[in-house]
């Protein structure tokens, strides 16, 4: 669970191609298009960067499953965008999630983006050395809950835990999840991705992974500022 500063640097790399891919596709966004030719484009900036990657994207109210839909999906002008994996430096791994609206986005959308965004900075706060893995993903759940989703696991809210444990695995041990007293050191590294999913309507996920310092938590990579905003 504890990662030297060697594997921290080659973390940090991945999550910088990660970025770069995203940024290369989400220039190439247009009406129309499927969620495969989006996870395509996303595949071939991977490529072009000398890398192994992939990404799941979802559109519109597709965005409200956490993992997905394989149903066939075209992008449409006010479409919640959602697009989450990463890719493989040295065999360690990155894990970046962002959502946007396609075109102008409602009230609606801009307000549970917001809501999204405060329970992914509670969880930074929150994560400190000697914090325990479930305190982070109570702080963040609070958030949730106090603007009245959930309680707890229900939905809509958050469905899932706030964070995993990443390096050589995309998911390794240990979880910011509930019932988890493990304690936070510096080293460790973990994904901060709360997600707020209400069905039927549409889903907002933010990732950014982190890692654990002597005075807090830090990121790989910069927080989406807005809805309209993902990479500032």
């Amino acid at each position: 669970m504890i990662k030297s500063p060697a594997e921290i640097a080659l973390l940090q790399r991945a999550n910088d191609i990660t970025i770069a891919a995203y940024r290369a596709a989400f220039a190439a966004l247009r009406e129309g298009m499927t969620q495969m030719d989006f996870s395509a484009n996303i595949d071939a900036a991977y490529r072009a960067l000398g890398v192994r990657g992939g990404a799941m994207a979802i559109f519109g109210k597709y965005t409200a499953y956490p993992h997905g839909s394989a149903q066939p999906q075209r992008l449409r002008e006010g479409d919640m965008l959602l697009v989450d994996d990463g890719c493989e430096v040295e065999g360690y791994q990155s894990d970046v999630t962002r959502t946007t609206v396609f075109g102008k986005p409602s009230a609606r959308q801009r307000q549970i983006w917001e809501l999204e965004r405060k329970a992914q900075d509670a969880a930074l706060r929150a994560a400190r050395p000697g914090a325990t893995c479930e305190s982070v993903d109570a702080a963040a759940r609070q958030v949730i809950t106090d603007f009245g989703f959930g309680p707890d696991y229900k939905l809509p809210g958050l469905p899932h835990r706030t964070g995993h444990g990443i390096g050589l695995d995309g998911h390794e041990w240990t979880y910011l999840v509930r019932g988890n007293k493990t304690r936070l050191e510096p080293g460790m590294c973990f994904s901060d991705e709360p997600t707020v999913a209400i069905p039927g309507e549409f889903g907002v996920r933010l990732e950014d992974c982190m890692y654990i310092t002597g005075d807090g938590a830090r990121l790989f990579t910069k927080q989406s500022p807005a809805i309209d905003q993902p990479f500032g």
